[in-house]
């Protein structure tokens, strides 16, 4: 089993995302708190590794690699099989599609709502910039929610890692106190996520 090692703190959805994506395939890895309260991102050392500042960074024996993204995408490509890191090409290729579609579509939306509800005070809050990035996250949900009205997972009938990015957001668009519009195929395919052992611990944590 691969030496893995996780720089990031776990309240961190871009972290979340490669724990998640870790304890699927059943791989262990040590974590390590950086970022946010704790600090040192923005060390020489760290930056070193991470020229970005940001978590998470993985560590994994002499390779080094951040971005969420990209690291998700290794761990699937390296350590998975089929299901989760679909045989067939077209299929693969349709994970990545929807991990582009998060991260073009909604992550800036979605950071904008959570930056605001969860770590502005409410006397500081920019309302019209919620109100905005609320109603682009709905437009971007809609369209997940017409795909999954056809398909039980983002990439067919079964659990791949085109479903993490997007299932990490499904939790916090369902948690934050938000206008939402009525989506249940979305609501469908975010129930069966948290029926996953592994979704339940790395993801639906307090929002902080």
């Amino acid at each position: 089993m691969p030496d893995l090692k996780i720089l990031g703190r776990k309240n961190s959805v871009n972290v979340q995302k490669v724990m998640w994506c870790l304890d699927e395939l059943n791989i262990a890895a040590t974590r390590e708190d950086y970022g946010g309260a704790f600090g040192g991102h923005r060390t020489e050392d760290y930056l070193s590794m991470n020229p970005n500042g940001k978590v998470p960074t993985m560590i994994d024996g002499d390779f080094v690699l951040w971005e969420s993204q990209a690291i998700v995408r290794y761990l699937a490509d390296n350590y998975a099989s089929a299901p989760f890191f679909p045989n067939a090409l077209n299929e693969r290729y349709l994970c990545h599609q929807w991990m582009d579609f998060y991260i073009a579509e909604l992550h800036p939306a979605m950071t904008t709502i959570f930056w605001t509800l969860i770590r502005t005070a409410s006397a500081d809050r920019d309302n019209i910039a919620l109100e905005k990035a609320t109603n682009i996250a709905n437009l971007a949900w809609k369209i997940v929610d017409k795909h999954l009205s056809q398909s039980e997972y983002m990439v067919g009938n079964t659990f791949t890692f085109g479903d993490i990015p997007l299932g990490c957001a499904a939790y916090r668009w369902h948690n934050l106190e938000i206008t939402r519009d009525d989506l249940p195929h979305l609501k469908r395919w975010y129930q069966e996520l948290t029926k996953r052992p592994s979704f339940q611990k790395h993801v639906m944590l307090p929002l902080t």
